[in-house]
């Protein structure tokens, strides 16, 4: 079946013009979560809703990386669950410590004694970890043991709030 009318054949066209140009940027926007630029401000962030940082430490075509960004990362920060951050462990760009000093993904997770991608920490204010960071990626259980380092975490925060009152 066709489009008989001019009209509505142009607004067809325009659709799928607008899909062609829409659609990859909508992928490409979700293959990488936003960066750590400044440990302190966005871990107070997460704080302030209740949880820790999240940091997805990962390399340049990791499909490890990939799986728990996407599976598992992800759609926990758009739903609005976790505040998720990525840092790209060979990068070069500019990082703000939790002390405030200036450094680099690449020089961060090296003082951190990151070596596997993917690594998750977990972290608070002092950009210190809250609960053991995931290593690697288990998927038979890893959304498992995501949830537990969550709330572990968060159990954590909720206590030093309780102790600093």
């Amino acid at each position: 079946m066709t489009p008989r009318s001019p009209l509505l054949r142009t607004v067809l066209h325009g659709l799928a013009a607008l899909l062609l140009l829409v659609g990859p940027a909508v992928s490409m926007a979700a293959s990488h979560l936003p960066p750590v630029t400044d440990i302190a401000a966005q871990s107070a962030d997460a704080a302030k809703q209740g949880g820790p940082l999240v940091v997805l430490v990962s390399l340049p075509g990791c499909t490890y990386c990939e799986t728990a960004r996407r599976n598992y990362l992800a759609p926990q920060a758009a739903a609005g669950e976790i505040t998720a951050r990525e840092l790209d462990m060979t990068a070069d760009t500019p990082l703000r410590d939790a002390d405030g000093t200036m450094t680099t993904a690449k020089q961060w997770a090296r003082a951190h004694n990151i070596t596997v991608a993917p690594t998750v920490l977990f972290l608070d204010r002092n950009g210190r970890n809250l609960a053991s960071p995931l290593r690697g990626l288990q998927p038979d259980f890893y959304g498992a043991y995501l949830e537990q380092a969550v709330d572990t975490a968060r159990a954590k925060l909720t206590e030093g709030l309780a102790a600093s009152k």
